[in-house]
């Protein structure tokens, strides 16, 4: 380090590509610094460093350690404007940002090289790089102590294998509601959940709300929590931090948000079940357009979910198309050439068929109690079983039609428009992906919960697109790139900010992708 330190010191005023030379490995007595990239100026993406320290505790599960630990980092850099890490959010999954290599953790952060216009401040770097930077690492790791949220992480992974009949799971005293709209952290004057003893089962040790398989509708006024304990239900397929709040919000891991996106791209998609007999003749069956339309466009998202394995379909009445959710008596005497047959006709014969449960937030219509297995009513963000009620109020429905299998997709290819120089794709907000000169367009799915992440599916994307044969299915293309990511995540080099993604928001990512072939 003094070594370090001398050399950053005597690059005072020069030109800022001189700082190039200081890229290499640096022993700091109990910890190794790596400088694996510097920046090419001062107004371009930061240096790239890491740190590699023994882990402390080699037997316990890595992925919660290294949550923990770049999170005690991210603390210890607050107030050095020049060091930043990609700081895990409320959900605890791999990143880059911290990994566990054969034992040794590394910590992988960003560092501003100082200068003054274009001109190194070689004393303020050496002061930065070789005091406050190792200071600040001491500090995250002074008292190091992750069991508390390795043993929270398990027992939300236990927690989760033990689902069996039931496909979500919200613990007593669990606080839903967030902050503000825009924030992650819970609101703190919330009322705690409290389950119906109708609904209450044990968990793993846990007691709270058991969602049963099937189909399950969530009623009650506006501004009840009918949206909030969806969106947790929605977010129940990640494990979350110590103090989240929805800690025991647990759902199945195949989960699948869909909602109604107008004017994204589809492929190939068979949505038959739900549209059919246009009066333009297309094919429904193999459905492909560049524009669709609330209903189609929520239609070809439900087949996408079944074709990547999703046993589990979210859906809430407020982000849907209403012609593709419901339609009543009066609109089918009065208008009777009608493509679409909607959800509610359909739902069952999903469950029956091929054992997908779907949890449907209803507020405006009644038309699902006729076909839910379970009605839960939100009042005050508590939740109350009104199942017999709505069974007093339903109406008979008559057996639903065969609900065919979705049809496996082959890609033949992945039309990119690079310009004259090749780019991997990048996202540097979670809601877009830039993939060359184009943009693929991921605001409408829900789950993902970062930008990061959405760095982490565009890594996904690239390896793809290098890697078509005209052969392999969608489904399995999301899957061998998702473990591609997690690859880069885990490897030896510093990847940059990326998080975990599943192999289902990858998939969601290609099916909306403007340049795919089917």
């Amino acid at each position: 380090m003094a070594s370090l330190f001398s050399r950053l010191s005597g690059l005072d005023g020069k030109g800022y590509g001189a700082y190039k030379s200081i890229t290499g490995r640096y022993d700091m007595g109990s910890m190794t610094l790596v400088i694996d990239r510097v920046q090419s100026d001062p107004y371009a993406p930061p240096s790239k460093f890491h740190v590699e320290v023994p882990n402390p505790t080699p037997e316990l599960n890595p992925v919660p350690v290294c949550d923990h630990l770049a999170r005690r980092v991210s603390e210890a850099f607050r107030g050095h404007r020049d060091l930043s890490i990609d700081a895990p959010g409320q959900e605890v999954l791999p990143t880059a940002a911290c990994v566990d290599r054969g034992g040794t953790l590394h910590i992988r952060f960003f560092v501003h090289l100082p200068a003054r216009g274009r001109r190194i401040l070689g004393r303020t770097a050496a002061h930065l790089v070789c005091n406050d930077l190792p200071e600040a690492i001491e500090e995250a790791l002074a008292g190091f102590a992750p069991q508390s949220a390795v043993k929270l992480y398990n027992q939300q992974e236990e927690m989760r294998a033990q689902l069996g009949d039931l496909v979500a799971f919200v613990a007593d005293g669990a606080i839903l509601p967030r902050a503000t709209g825009t924030s992650p952290l819970p609101l703190a004057s919330a009322i705690p959940f409290c389950s119906p003893a109708s609904l209450r089962t044990n968990l793993a040790g846990v007691l709270g709300m058991g969602i049963p398989r099937g189909v399950t509708v969530i009623v009650g006024g506006g501004f009840h929590g009918k949206s909030t304990l969806l969106n947790a239900l929605s977010l129940g397929v990640y494990n979350h931090t110590l103090a989240d709040g929805r800690e025991y919000a647990i759902t199945n891991p195949t989960a699948v948000h869909v909602r109604a996106e107008d004017g994204r791209a589809v492929a190939g998609v068979d949505i038959s079940e739900f549209i059919s007999s246009l009066p333009t003749g297309a094919d429904t069956t193999r459905f492909t357009t560049a524009n669709a339309s609330g209903s189609t466009s929520q239609a070809a998202s439900v087949m996408e979910a079944l074709e990547a394995g999703a046993e589990v379909l979210l859906i809430d009445e407020d982000t849907s198309a209403t012609n593709f959710m419901i339609r009543d008596a009066r609109m089918k005497k009065l208008v009777t050439a009608e493509p679409i047959t909607p959800l509610v006709d359909r739902v069952r014969a999903l469950w029956r068929d091929h054992g997908v449960s779907t949890i449907i937030v209803a507020g405006g219509s009644s038309a699902f109690i006729d076909v839910a297995d379970t009605v839960i009513a939100m009042e005050d963000y508590q939740p109350h079983d009104v199942t017999e009620k709505a069974r007093a109020l339903a109406e008979d429905v008559d057996e639903q039609a065969d609900f065919s299998s979705p049809q496996a997709r082959v890609v033949t290819d992945l039309r990119v428009n690079h310009g004259k120089r090749k780019k991997r794709p990048q996202a540097k907000i979670k809601g877009e992906i830039r993939h060359g000169k184009d943009s693929v367009d991921i605001s409408a799915v829900e789950q993902v919960v970062s930008g990061s992440q959405a760095a982490g599916i565009a890594r996904a994307l690239g390896w793809v697109e290098d890697h078509l044969d005209g052969h392999t299915t969608l489904a399995e293309l999301a899957s061998e790139s998702a473990d591609h990511t997690a690859d880069l995540i885990h490897g030896s080099s510093h990847p940059g900010a990326l998080v975990q993604p599943r192999a289902l928001e990858v998939a969601f990512a290609l099916s909306r992708h403007r340049g795919l072939k089917i």
